[in-house]
């Protein structure tokens, strides 16, 4: 397993991962851009990529300027191996590194994502839309959930 970080020219092979997921599907990928993501990976903050055999299997990407984690998925043959575990701790680090400001992030509420969040140490903090919840992260949060592991 190796992970990196993700450069513009793995977009296609990580969107790849991104439209196998099973659960928070994106049911129109014109709605995701390559300029989004581009300014997601050079403006926005930051991506990563797990590779397996130089294959894309995950990837997640963070934002400074908007201050949330834009993407964490998984091929789901994959998914229980720890990869989104090390993805999102390796953002996570990264993220606190380069600001103090509270992260946030939407995920399905009946997603295994919402019980990830939550086993990380995330705080439920709404609704987002009708069927997605809000999670936050602060920095102190962060930093107790990762001194106790």
């Amino acid at each position: 397993m190796n992970i990196r970080v993700a450069t513009v020219a793995d977009i296609d092979d990580y969107m790849v991962v991104r439209l196998a997921v099973k659960e928070n599907v994106l049911t129109n990928p014109s709605l995701v851009t390559k300029e989004d993501n581009i300014a997601y990976l050079t403006e926005h903050g930051r991506g990563w990529v797990c590779e397996i055999d130089q294959k894309i299997v995950g990837f997640a990407i963070v934002s400074i300027q908007k201050k949330n984690v834009w993407a964490l998925f998984v091929l789901p043959e994959f998914e229980g191996k720890g990869i989104g575990s090390k993805l999102h701790a390796i953002m996570l680090q990264w993220y606190f590194s380069h600001t103090h400001e509270t992260i946030w992030l939407s995920t399905d509420k009946t997603s295994k994502a919402a019980k990830f969040y939550k086993g990380k140490g995330w705080s439920q903090v709404g609704d987002y839309g009708n069927k997605e919840y809000k999670f936050e992260m602060s920095q102190k949060d962060w930093e107790l959930q990762n001194n106790s592991n």
